[in-house]
């Protein structure tokens, strides 16, 4: 999808699966809050000024399309806030209009992740901080192997999906 720039916070080193264009970050240490909220902060060093989407990378089914159109200029216009709920209460993306730092600690540091109550937890700190949200669909996130079937079945023609059936046919995994 069209972006400005491309930054992967990554723990560890890119390898030849990253295409090119990507600047790359290490990710810092501490919690995912405060792994999330450092990942907003390289993105507002990097590109100051400008909109910031956070993706996880556990949503292989994503489509470029999906975002491309709920962030086209025309859909921008008075949104401060993306959020991606996941289909197990927590979130599969976070944009921000006008990233910072301070901005990026507010709304992300001690929300407890990993729970049913992740999601509602960011809804009322981007709340409370009157940012006006816009929400992206409702995606599964891939934690377990059910997931993974589930996305797979949802999304047959990925990659995921492909390679997915490699390790459900291998015979040390079937059954």
């Amino acid at each position: 999808m069209p972006a400005g720039r491309r930054l992967l916070v990554l723990d560890g080193d890119a390898g030849p699966w990253l295409p090119p264009g990507w600047d790359v970050v290490p990710q810092c240490g501490g919690g995912l809050d405060e792994r999330l909220a450092a990942a907003f902060a390289h993105a507002a060093r990097r590109a100051p000024g400008s909109p910031a989407l956070l993706v996880g990378m556990d949503t292989p089914q994503l489509d470029p399309a999906v975002l491309a159109e709920s962030l086209s200029p025309a859909h921008r216009a008075g949104a401060d806030a993306w959020y991606g709920p996941a289909a197990d209460g927590g979130f599969w993306a976070l944009g921000l209009a006008h990233p910072t730092e301070r901005l990026a600690r507010r709304l992300l540091r001690g929300v407890p992740m990993s729970t049913s109550r992740t999601g509602a937890a960011l809804l009322d700190r981007l709340a409370a901080e009157r940012l006006t949200v816009r929400h992206l669909p409702v995606m599964t996130d891939v934690d377990t192997i059910q997931d993974a079937r589930r996305v797979a079945a949802e999304a047959p023609h990925t990659g995921f999906a492909a390679h997915l059936r490699t390790i459900d046919t291998a015979p040390e995994f079937a059954g």
